[in-house]
């Protein structure tokens, strides 16, 4: 798949309509799969929440759109690392326990800083980290 060159302007975000609430309706807000806080549907800076702000955690739901709940693992997905687009934009690397997928979301606008601080500096505190992410290919 050939890269998107740096003048190529980039697609808006589609509006999504997901389905969050208990028996399939839409909502307001969802629980939390890691630390069971409810989180607000909106967002700032995106058309669509994928991960709790608070501690990070996703849930395994997305198909291959973003948005499309097409995935039937709904496993718990922990952010693993941090990364940066080509065009300055931060993403977390999420990990589902259940299925071993690995999945790029986007930062949120209210996500916890300190959160996001100690992802990013992971690499920096354990030395081994990336021997070990080699061998686990």
């Amino acid at each position: 798949m050939p890269r998107r060159t740096k003048t190529a302007a980039a697609r808006p975000q589609r509006a999504k309509t997901v389905l969050h609430g208990p028996g399939g309706e839409s909502g307001a807000s969802f629980r939390c799969i890691g630390c069971r806080l409810d989180v607000p549907i909106a967002v700032p800076g995106s058309s669509h929440r994928n991960h709790c702000p608070h501690c990070l955690t996703s849930r395994h739901v997305d198909g291959r759109i973003p948005g499309d709940r097409a995935n039937t693992c709904r496993g718990r997905m922990l952010a693993v690392s941090s990364t940066v687009r080509d065009n300055g934009e931060w993403a977390l690397v999420h990990q589902c326990l259940e299925c071993g997928a690995l999945k790029l979301n986007r930062i949120a606008g209210d996500d916890n800083a300190l959160a996001l601080l100690r992802i990013a500096l992971r690499p920096l505190t354990d030395p081994h980290i990336g021997r070990r992410a080699l061998f686990a290919l």
